[in-house]
């Protein structure tokens, strides 16, 4: 035992150990005789004090942040002016009070092969899709169409109907290019296989507009991945109801949600900015706004910024529904064959 105590410093000690046939938790043991207990690691100097960690975790119990995440309280704090500490420091104080967990059980699915499709800047690649909304009755249903910007997530037409229609879809549609001035051969939407996708109304729509349309494959929701996640977002808030009394209701209701998810929502897939940022072009402007909150932060403490000057992250310039995959390169000439023999 006293050799593996003598090498193991030197040639490791998953390595010594398995030369000796010594379990690791016996050299450990052993050691601490020798040697005494480990040293214990000393607090960084740059942790929050107790009474900032207080300070962090009384602004997380605000009643406009109580329900959101971490980054998003983040990103709000920094529209004010204000830094705390770090999204990954708010995860560590909530975690350390029991506070950070899902608020609703996650179903895990398997990740298929989808469409290549590429979002350059807006008014480029939409996603649509119709999802239903409880009615006051059992098997009664409202049926919300919304047509979301694949680049800036900013939803450009939505409508709230009885009934899931191909008349209708087309007539959003319509006034949806014509709100946003869709000019011909400029525009791809993306949808999946449904009734009213497939309708020969919307098809003959699209092609007067100069629209190029394209679809999921079937029985595969996730070739549609951008209106998924933003259905989900809609019907995960806190403030959305189990159901709804009539259709007024839900139109009232996704009036309120629209306008907070296009205006206020940061939007963790766009750096943290809102939608209606990125679809009107106000990236720059809140960029800098934030570079400067987080340059006066790195002055008053530089020693909590262990990596330097923070650099404020930027959206993506590109966007794609599946990027293409990589292929793997193809030899110049006959593979070579080798027989290896005991």
């Amino acid at each position: 035992m006293a050799a593996v105590i003598e090498f193991a410093p030197r040639l490791g000690i998953d390595a010594t150990c398995n030369a000796f046939g010594v379990a690791r938790a016996t050299y450990f043991r052993k050691r601490a005789r020798v040697f005494g207990p480990r040293p214990r690691r000393p607090e960084p100097g740059r942790k929050l004090a107790p009474s900032e960690r207080q300070a962090v975790l009384d602004v997380l119990h605000e009643p406009r942040f109580v329900d959101l995440a971490p980054a998003e309280v983040h990103a709000t704090l920094l529209g004010e002016g204000r830094y705390l500490c770090s999204v990954r420091t708010m995860h560590r104080i909530l975690a350390a009070d029991g506070e950070a967990k899902d608020r609703r059980d996650q179903a895990r699915h398997v990740a298929y092969e989808r469409p290549e499709l590429l979002a350059t800047r807006p008014n480029e690649l939409w996603s649509w899709d119709i999802t239903k909304l409880k009615g006051p009755e059992k098997w009664a249903y409202f049926h919300l169409y919304v047509i979301l910007d694949v680049f800036s997530r900013y939803v450009v037409g939505w409508m709230v109907a009885l009934r899931e229609s191909a008349a209708l879809a087309e007539k959003l549609i319509a006034e949806t290019c014509a709100r946003q001035g869709i000019t011909p051969c400029e525009l791809t939407l993306h949808a999946d296989r449904g009734s009213s996708m497939k309708s020969k109304p919307v098809a003959f729509l699209l092609a007067d507009l100069g629209v190029t349309k394209t679809h999921s494959r079937p029985h595969v929701s996730n070739d549609n991945p951008f209106s998924e996640a933003h259905f989900k977002t809609l019907k995960y808030q806190p403030e959305f109801p189990e159901k709804f009394g009539c259709i007024e209701d839900a139109r009232a209701h996704c009036v309120d949600f629209f306008g907070w998810y296009n205006d206020e929502h940061h939007h963790s897939g766009l750096a943290m900015l809102t939608p209606a940022d990125v679809h009107f072009d106000r990236i720059d402007t809140r960029i800098t706004a934030r570079q400067a909150v987080m340059d006066a932060a790195f002055l008053v403490h530089p020693e909590r910024f262990p990596h330097g000057r923070a650099v404020v992250a930027r959206p993506r310039t590109q966007v794609w529904i599946n990027p293409p995959t990589a292929s793997p390169p193809v030899p110049d000439g006959p593979a070579e064959v080798r027989v290896l023999q005991s």
